[in-house]
């Protein structure tokens, strides 16, 4: 696991989560923007997958258990796919909410996962 690239995903995620739960309030239905955030999302922590295969074998090992690290990635990567999947179908304002509260609940498994990798 790359520091740096968990901070980025964060940044996607919490800027993603807070703008798609802020419109999906104002009333706005889903719509680029906000399927924007979550497919980046998903995209990156498909990225991370990948990465955390290889860091160990590169030397880059975790502090804490790798099961409950893996478990929390694969959990996260479904997320924001099941929330985009929700929101294509289901065009109302609450999907865009939820796309926001899943992609909020997304940056909190991240920042678990830092701690996880690099903390314990």
């Amino acid at each position: 696991m790359l520091e740096w690239f968990t901070w980025v995903q964060l940044a996607v995620a919490i800027v993603g989560g807070m703008l798609a739960t802020i419109l999906g309030l104002l009333g706005r239905r889903p719509s680029d923007l906000t399927m924007a955030f979550a497919g980046v999302s998903a995209l990156l922590l498909l990225v991370q997958l990948a990465v955390t295969i290889a860091s160990p074998l590169m030397g880059n090992e975790p502090t804490g258990s790798l099961l409950e690290f893996y478990m929390y990635l694969i959990t996260a990567i479904f997320i924001p796919l099941a929330a985009g999947f929700w929101a294509l179908i289901d065009r109302s304002r609450w999907s865009t909410v939820v796309v926001g509260i899943s992609l909020i609940a997304v940056a909190i498994m991240l920042a678990r996962m830092n701690v996880i990798w690099f903390v314990q």
